[in-house]
This record gives C-alpha cells, sequence and structure tokens, in this order.
C-alpha cells in the first residue's frame, strides 16, 4: 500500500468521527505540479447540507489581466465524506503548443486551481462559500508542451494555414542569453580602433519582459580576457565600453589607466553617473580575466591572472549610492579603442556577456580559454625573450671586441679592460663562451658582428639585427628556384621577427598559413600574424581581416572583428597616399592570364614608355598624361619619381591640357614636392574648370572652403559638381551637412549619410570609409546597422593600401623576369590578405607549373585552394569559374565527379558573359546531363526546359557564338554547325539509307551507259 493510498484512508477515517456536524470540508488530493492536460484529479470533500462543489481554473496574464474558467461542478450531499476522480480539462492554448488549431495565447505569469464548495448560483457574487482549497500549478514553457494529436480531420482551411509561415512548426528560438562577443583573439594596436557589437531583443516574450523588467536593476557579469604589452600612452584607454543612443558612456563602461588601474563607471536613473578607481592594477605581458559583476547598487570587480602555474586572483565591491541602470540593446558595445578613445596596447581574447545573470564560475574555476592555450602567445614570448638575451649578450661582447680592436675609434675604455688586455695569455686567442652559439643561431650571431665591427663597436639594437636577418632571407629566398629551400630559411625569418621585425613575422605567418615548403600550421600562422598586426603592420591587419571574414581555418566567420582590422588599414591607406613613399606602389590588377595587359607593363628603359615620351615632347596630351600619372603612382612597372611627375604636369598645363593644369594646380595648392603657390594654383584650377573639368570644379570649392572660408561658394561649386557624379564633391557635401557648416542648414546626419553612399558609390576611398562607420554602429531612428555590408566597404577600401602595392608589383616584375618561385612567394603574400587578383594568379601560377618548380601534389592543392578563394570574391575573373567548373567535372584531387557544381560554375561563368561558360554548359548538355530548371531560369532560358536537346544545344552555342569576345566565333560556330548537321542526320537517315540503296544498286547500269556512249563518241570521231 502506497503512501497515497494511506493519507487517503486516514482523511476518511478522521472526517468520519466528526463530532462537530455542520463542517463543509473539501481538499485537493494529487494536484499535478505543472499544467499538463488529460491529469485524473482527486477531489476530497464533505458537506452538512446539501450543496455544490465547483472546480475553477484562475490564470494571471503578463498584461494584468486575470481570467476564471469553470471546470466542472457537482452536487454534494450530506453524509459521509466521498473522493471523487475528475479528468482535468485544462484549456488547450495552455498545455498545448500552438498549432494553427490550438491558437496562441498570451504569455501566462502563474496558474492557480481551485476547489470550493457553496451554496447559491454559479457567480462567485451570488455564491456562499463554505470550504475551499486551492493548488498552485507552474505553467508550462511552450516549447516544451506537447503537440496535440487531433481526432477529428482538420478543415481545409486550417491546413492551408498549416502551411503559412506563421503557423508552421515552430523550433525553439536560439536566444542570446550568454552572449559571446569574441570567441577568437583580437590584436589591438592601441589607436582608435576596436570591436563594435550590437544587442537584439529576446525572442521569446518571456526573457524580453524579464530584460525589460531588469534593465532598471542591473544583473549581469560581463567577463574580458585580456593580455596588455604596455600601459596607456593618455590617462586612460579603452577595454570594455558601451555608447547609448546620445554617444555617452553607459553601463558598464571599463577603461585602463596610465598607472595600470582599471576605472569603472556606471550609470544610473535620471542619467547620474558613478566611477572608481579598482584596488588593483593589472600586470603586463599576463593573460588575465577581468570580470564586473552588476547587482543592483552592488558592484564587484575581480582580476584572475594566469602566469604559468601560478594565479593571481584580486577581487574588491563596490556598494554605489544608486541603482545600476542597463538597457542592454540601447546603443552598442565596444571592445578595445572607439570613436572616443583609443584601445589598450596588446591583445583581447574571449569576451562573454552573461545577460540578466551571474557567471556561474568562481574565481577559483577559471581556466585559461582554449583558443588562448592554442595561440600560445605567451610560450612564444618567452622563447623570444630567452633570444633576445643570448643576442644582447653577444651584441655587448662584439661591440666590445670592436672597441679593443680599434682603438682609433674615439671610445674610451676604463684601465680593468686595457690591463685585461695586455694580461690575456696567447691561449685568449681563442673564441669566448659567450660567442658560442646554437647552430640555428649562427647566422644572427654573424650578423650582429658585422654590425658591431662595422660601427666600431657602437651600440647596435636589437632591431638592426632583426631587419639584417629579414634582408638575408630575403636574399636567400630570391636564390632560390623551388620551395625546398623555404624550410631552411625559416627560422632565420622567425628569429628577425623575434627581434621586432614585423615583416619577417608576416612573411612566416604567410608560408606557415599556405603551406609553401613547410607543414601548414594555421594556428602558428595565427599567432604569427597577431603579432605583426599588433604592432600595425599593414598586410598582417588585411591578413587578419580577411581571417575572420570569410572563417578560414576553422575560426569563427565575424563581420565585427574583421572590420576592426581592415577599418585600421583603411584609415591609414587615407593617410599613406598623401604621404607617398618609395615602399608604396599604386595597386593595379594585373591577372597573369591577360597577356594584353601583361604586356603592357614597361619601365623607363622600355619601348613603350620611350614611345610615350616621344609623343609626349611632340606636344600629345594623353601621352604627357600617362608618364605623369605612371611616375607620380608608381604605375605600369615604372618606378615612382614624384619631381619628374610634376615637370610633366607643369609642360602639360603650360601646354593648357586641362588634366594636366589639375594636377599640377593640385601640386601647387598643397606644396607637395614644389614650392607652395597658391595663386598659380587657383589660376590654373580655373582654367581646368572652364574647360568642364569637373575635379578642377571640386578642387576649387576645397580651396574656397580651406583658404576663404567662403562656405556658400564651396557648397555652391560642390553642388554643381556633385550634379556631375564627381565623388569628391559628394563626400565634401557629406562633410558639410555633418558638421553643421553647410550655409542656412543645421546638422543633418540623414542627408550627410546619403552624400556619403553616393561618394562611395562613385569610388571615393573616404566617402566609403564613413559610410562603414556609420553602417558598424548605425544612427539611431535613421539608419540601421549593417555590419556585413560594412565590412565589405573597409575592405575595399584598405585594399588600395600602397604597401600591397608595392608587394603585388614585385611579384609581377618577378614574374616578368620569369623568376616564378619569388613570383609566388609575393602573391601568396598579397593572397593570404584576402586580394582576389592575387589569389587568382596564385591559382594560376601553380597551375601552369612552368618548369615543374612546385612539387605536384601541392601544386594540384594550390591550384584547388586558391580557385575557389577567388570564385568568393565579390568581382572574380571567370577563368576562375570555368578553371573551378573544370576540377568539379574531373573529380580533382581524388574528389568524386561533381556535374551538378560543375555546371554552376560554367553557369556563374556564362552569365558573366564569359563564352567558354556557355561552350561548356553544352558539352555537359551533349554527354546527356539535364541542366535543372533553377539553373536555366537563372540563365533565361526556362522555356527550354521540355524542349528537345536540339533546340537546347542550339540555343547554348548561339548565346556562345554572339557574345563579344571575336575569339570565340569559329569554336562556337562550329559547335552549332555540328548540332544542326547531327539533327539534320538524325531527321533524314531513312531517307539517306534508301538513296544509298539505289545509288549502289544503280551504279553498274550507270558504268555500263557512260561506257557505252564514250565508246560511240571515240567511234565517231
Amino acid at each position: 500500500m502506497d503512501s497515497h493510498t494511506v493519507y487517503k484512508y486516514i482523511c476518511q477515517f478522521c472526517l468520519s468521527m466528526q463530532i462537530v456536524r455542520g463542517l463543509d470540508e473539501v481538499t485537493l488530493l494529487n494536484p499535478p505540479e505543472e499544467a499538463v492536460p488529460d491529469h485524473l484529479l482527486e477531489v476530497f470533500y464533505s458537506c452538512d447540507e446539501p450543496a455544490t462543489v465547483q472546480l475553477d481554473f484562475v490564470v494571471s496574464f503578463e498584461t494584468g489581466t486575470i481570467s476564471t474558467l469553470l471546470l466542472t461542478r457537482w452536487r454534494c450531499d450530506p453524509g459521509d465524506p466521498e473522493i471523487k476522480t475528475v479528468e482535468l480539462n485544462l484549456p488547450d492554448w495552455l498545455v498545448y503548443q500552438a498549432d494553427g488549431i490550438v491558437p496562441d495565447s498570451l504569455w501566462v505569469l502563474s496558474c492557480i486551481l481551485r476547489v470550493s464548495v457553496g451554496n447559491g448560483g454559479s457567480d462567485d457574487t451570488e455564491r456562499s462559500v463554505t470550504a475551499q482549497d486551492v493548488a498552485t500549478l507552474q505553467p508550462k514553457p511552450f516549447f516544451s508542451r506537447p503537440a496535440k494529436q487531433h481526432q477529428l480531420c482538420i478543415a481545409w482551411s486550417s491546413q492551408m494555414l498549416q502551411l503559412t509561415q506563421q503557423f508552421l512548426k515552430k523550433q525553439c528560438p536560439l536566444e542570446q542569453e550568454t552572449v559571446h562577443l569574441l570567441s577568437s583573439i583580437y590584436a589591438s594596436t592601441g589607436e582608435s580602433f576596436g570591436i563594435t557589437k550590437t544587442l537584439e531583443p529576446y525572442r521569446s516574450e518571456a526573457l524580453e519582459y524579464l530584460r525589460v523588467k531588469a534593465s532598471s536593476f542591473a544583473w549581469c557579469t560581463v567577463s574580458i580576457w585580456i593580455f596588455v604589452t604596455s600601459h596607456c600612452q593618455e590617462t586612460s584607454c579603452g577595454v570594455f565600453h558601451h555608447i547609448d543612443s546620445h554617444d555617452n558612456y553607459v553601463t558598464p563602461t571599463l577603461f585602463l589607466t596610465d598607472s595600470g588601474q582599471l576605472h569603472v563607471q556606471m550609470t544610473g536613473e535620471s542619467e547620474e553617473s558613478s566611477a572608481f578607481l579598482s584596488s588593483f592594477k593589472v600586470p603586463l605581458r599576463q593573460w588575465c580575466q577581468l570580470s564586473v559583476m552588476l547587482h543592483g547598487t552592488t558592484v564587484t570587480v575581480s582580476m584572475v591572472c594566469m602566469e604559468e602555474e601560478q594565479r593571481i586572483v584580486k577581487v574588491m565591491e563596490k556598494t554605489l549610492r544608486h541603482t545600476v541602470v542597463l538597457d542592454d540593446t540601447e546603443g552598442y558595445f565596444v571592445i578595445g579603442g572607439g570613436q572616443y578613445i583609443r584601445g589598450v596596447e596588446g591583445y583581447f581574447g574571449p569576451v562573454v556577456y552573461y545577460r540578466d545573470r551571474i557567471s556561474p564560475y568562481t574565481t577559483s574555476e577559471i581556466v585559461l580559454p582554449e583558443v588562448i592555450r592554442n595561440v600560445n602567445l605567451t610560450g612564444w614570448l618567452h622563447t623570444c625573450q630567452e633570444f633576445r638575451l643570448d643576442m644582447n649578450v653577444k651584441i655587448s661582447g662584439y661591440s666590445l671586441k670592436a672597441k679593443l680592436e680599434n682603438p682609433e675609434s674615439g671610445t674610451c675604455l676604463d684601465a680593468f679592460h686595457e690591463w685585461t688586455v695586455k694580461k690575456r695569455p696567447p691561449s685568449f686567442a681563442q673564441s669566448e663562451l659567450w660567442e658560442a652559439a646554437d647552430p640555428h643561431r649562427r647566422h644572427a650571431a654573424k650578423l650582429a658582428k658585422l654590425l658591431a665591427f662595422k660601427h666600431g663597436g657602437r651600440a647596435v639594437s636589437l632591431p638592426a639585427v632583426g631587419r639584417a636577418l629579414y634582408s638575408l632571407s630575403l636574399n636567400k629566398l630570391g636564390r632560390a628556384s623551388s620551395t625546398g629551400v623555404v624550410s631552411r630559411i625559416l627560422p632565420l625569418l622567425l628569429q628577425a621577427g623575434c627581434l621586432t621585425d614585423n615583416q619577417a613575422l608576416h612573411m612566416s605567418s604567410v608560408l606557415y598559413s599556405a603551406g609553401l615548403g613547410v607543414q601548414k600550421q594555421p594556428y602558428k600562422a595565427w599567432l604569427l600574424a597577431l603579432l605583426a598586426a599588433q604592432k600595425d603592420d599593414r598586410l598582417a591587419l588585411l591578413q587578419l581581416g580577411h581571417l575572420h571574414h570569410q572563417g578560414l581555418h576553422g575560426l569563427p566567420t565575424d563581420a565585427d572583428l574583421a572590420y576592426a582590422y581592415y577599418a585600421n588599414i583603411a584609415k591609414q591607406t587615407t593617410v599613406d597616399r598623401h604621404n607617398l613613399t618609395p615602399q608604396q606602389t599604386f595597386v593595379e590588377d594585373v591577372y597573369l592570364n591577360n597577356e594584353e595587359t601583361v604586356n603592357l607593363q614597361t619601365n623607363k628603359d622600355h619601348y613603350i614608355f620611350q614611345w610615350l615620351k616621344l609623343q609626349a615632347r611632340s606636344g600629345a596630351a594623353e601621352a604627357e598624361q600617362a608618364i605623369a600619372r605612371m611616375l607620380f603612382w608608381g604605375q605600369q612597372g615604372v618606378a615612382s619619381n614624384i619631381q619628374e611627375a610634376v615637370r610633366h604636369y607643369k609642360r602639360g598645363a603650360v601646354r593648357e591640357d586641362s588634366v594636366s593644369m589639375y594636377d599640377y594646380g593640385i601640386v601647387l595648392l598643397q606644396g607637395h614636392v614644389v614650392e607652395k603657390d597658391v595663386t598659380k594654383a587657383v589660376m590654373f584650377l580655373r582654367r581646368a574648370m572652364n574647360q568642364g573639368y569637373v575635379p578642377a570644379i571640386n578642387a576649387l570649392a576645397w580651396y574656397y572652403e580651406q583658404y576663404e572660408q567662403d562656405y556658400e561658394e564651396a557648397v555652391q561649386l560642390w553642388e554643381q559638381a556633385d550634379l556631375l557624379e564627381s565623388p569628391d564633391a559628394a563626400f565634401n557635401l557629406g562633410v558639410m551637412y555633418s558638421q553643421g557648416l553647410y550655409p542656412g542648414k543645421a546638422a543633418n546626419q540623414r542627408k550627410a549619410y546619403k552624400y556619403y553612399l553616393k561618394s562611395a558609390e562613385r569610388g571615393h576611398i573616404k566617402g566609403a570609409i564613413h559610410l562603414a562607420d556609420i553602417w558598424t554602429t548605425g544612427i539611431p531612428g535613421l539608419v540601421n546597422r549593417r555590419p556585413s555590408e560594412a565590412v565589405l566597404w573597409v575592405k575595399w577600401a584598405a585594399e588600395h593600401n600602397g604597401y600591397l602595392g608595392s608587394i603585388l608589383r614585385k611579384a609581377l616584375d618577378s614574374y616578368l623576369r620569369n623568376d616564378l618561385f619569388t613570383s609566388l612567394l609575393y602573391y601568396v603574400m598579397a593572397a593570404e590578405s584576402g586580394y582576389e587578383a592575387a589569389q587568382f594568379n596564385v591559382a594560376y601560377l601553380c597551375e601552369q607549373n612552368t618548369g615543374d618548380f612546385l612539387d605536384p601534389a601541392y601544386a594540384s592543392h594550390c591550384m584547388w585552394r586558391y580557385y575557389n578563394l577567388t570564385i568568393q570574391s565579390q568581382n572574380p575573373d571567370t577563368y576562375a569559374f570555368i578553371r573551378m567548373g573544370d576540377l568539379l567535372y574531373e573529380g580533382h584531387g581524388g574528389r568524386q565527379k561533381d556535374l551538378f557544381s560543375a555546371a554552376q560554375m560554367y553557369t556563374q561563368a556564362a552569365l558573366r558573359n564569359n563564352p567558354q561558360g556557355w561552350y561548356n554548359l553544352g558539352l555537359l548538355a551533349e554527354e546527356g546531363y539535364r541542366l535543372p530548371l533553377s539553373t536555366l531560369i537563372e540563365l533565361g532560358l526556362s522555356e527550354l526546359y521540355l524542349a528537345d536537346n536540339t533546340f537546347f544545344l542550339s540555343a547554348l552555342y548561339k548565346r556562345c557564338r554572339d557574345s563579344e569576345d571575336a575569339d570565340s566565333y569559329l569554336p562556337c560556330s562550329f559547335a552549332l554547325f555540328n548540332v544542326y548537321l547531327q539533327s539534320f542526320q538524325k531527321d533524314y537517315s531513312v531517307a539517306i539509307k534508301f538513296y544509298t540503296a539505289v545509288a549502289v544498286v544503280a551504279a553498274p547500269t550507270t558504268f555500263l551507259i557512260l561506257g557505252a556512249l564514250r565508246m560511240r563518241v571515240l567511234s565517231l570521231n
């Protein structure tokens, strides 16, 4: 006998022994804990007069309304107590999932089951209750409820409703309750760049209700892993901050001060703010987890630092005067630096925001995240530190030796050193102990010695040795003809990187990432790129931006993190283009399969350049412009020479050429290379404007704004140039509206945004950067946040950087010299940065593999990988689609033959007007492959889905023949003719066979007749 049965008997016994009559009683014996369907409820009741037992269900909703539902009632007669079993029929909308028949309901806060004994009417106001019992039921979450199995046939209208999106079977949405704002590692340069993140409201009504309710009493935790390399150069720098829609710092805001303390700032109601400093300091060169926990008026700040086996724990608690307020869906969060503050110098690890909850981990349970352990930044730094100490000893020793062997160097030596030299026995001529070098470090030791003696014992810096090691590595790689030497040279590059040479770090990262001559090691490649990017190396920033934009090497795709890297180099690009150096070259897209473009590459001694000079001397304006452009920007293989370019600008300007007058006017206006002459500059710009040259209109407007402060004249000229599609004019008008400088008009951010968008679409780099800045944060109420599109604009701007152009130029020059390995090396450096033309050229070089300079297996893998990367870019070369289609068709690299994917590749090529795409689709169709309807719709040939194969092939080959490519006319025409020929042979095969048979039978008779006629003719003669 179970306890429940015993309980029932005890109740019956007690009630049967009642001495005092007139007592009504009712009890719910087994109420359910949750609102579930079809529960068998047992009710124990008794009454001394005829009465009614009523079972009600009381529900309260989030809106504040309360509803009472009558479930059942029955008669109670005086006598012994009874137990009645009733089936608990709760409303379907409470116990089942909504499915189109079962309706949706408001969010239920609470449920109460109530049973009562009473007399009178059914209405509570008329009924006298003598006894009652209640039980609280927990409402079941929507996604935990069962789906109702309907017994009756569903009406056709309901079935149709179930097919709509609104009534499709719901799935539990993934809610951001524990938000991973950063899942990898971010290299922070200490500049005004960081990772911007925003949060959306919960989709679940229940969670969103709780979040809104808790916003006035913040209850959450932010956990940040950080590795600080140096303290702030300014008073404070950004770690993590929250900006609201009014551009104010709000809860939570965390800065690092120049003393190493944390500045913590919170906001309360009525814009009340509080701030305090941590009682501890953040150590340098250690991974530390910073945690800020909010609970009403209490803020707890903790720090857990990991150093090998040691663990440093610091905790402080602060009670504020006001309750902390936090609405995490307003504004945006920033990790690192932002628009208003520079970031920390160092690295950020995973950042987690526990939304409306406290972190489940105590300080004793915290361990280094896996991603930090895999990258092993501290391991690299410890190894480098040991190497740097060794090199410092050698540099000091060789410097001293150089001083001793060169007393005329003018360096004073103390008496002890002089005595040591005099008293040293002959055996001391051998190497000192400190001179002994590890075999892998002998090149570094030799270079240290060479530099020490070269400078006569004067101090030699470690970076100088690093630069020498990098130069030595490049020299050795330049003499290589295959990838076999890479593994021997890579240690030199790593040592140079240890000695703070960022170019060596980046090249090493590229080699590990591409697996060029060494085993592919994605984490090692990532570490080296992080080290270089943290020191602001432009190509490493590009590489990391590409890595996180595409989600390569198993890393998560993160548009916001990619944006942080791309925005850095994009803004540097705008500065670099105004401060040209010999290390920069204009970025040009040169595809190695385009012989015409390759053959246009020249230099000062090349016949093309000499011919242009001859034409320029003869007064040809276009030749003068071309030479000046090549020399100024370093285009088409010509080395940059700004002074000579300016001479050509001047010569063209004197000849009244509008382009040259504009270029020369800009040079004079800015005082670039030549002496600044504003008056003469304005004169040339006016002449160019009078000839209708649009950029000159924009330049004159800029003059009026900068020199005359005549905004009315400036905007009038900019409006005129904007109507003529000037990108500069649109950008400048955007600035005027943004800063409230447009005469007679207040600042208007929406209009500024529209002008920035217009200038970006016209190809203006600064316009693209401003547009991306707006899209990464949004403008509340005006412009929505669009991070995935923002990253594309800053990527485009970043890829105009002159340092990338220099790498591309080195790659192309090496190719023209037939130095294929060096060309491949430089193209791989640009390709790993995500530059599409370089990715294509790497794949093309691997495909050609001229002279077998690459291992066949690597060449095959390289071709597949980089053609695949090429087609994922925004504007890929169509040849890449053709080659990927061929590789898929062939089942390249042991893969299974994939005709569907091959057809997709050929389709993309065809849609981009490549006749080879149409031709290859025709070949697939001839082999019996039927293109799916979706592909035909894309091609605009849906009407041929059920057509005869002949008509289909004819349509494909006609498109191929009628393309703009003249070289495709003959092969496509022959293919079309072959289709017609096969069709003719198929349609008239019976007639052809009949006439062939007749010809065979009639041939002997014909020959006899012709013979007789011939004999007759001969006899007559």
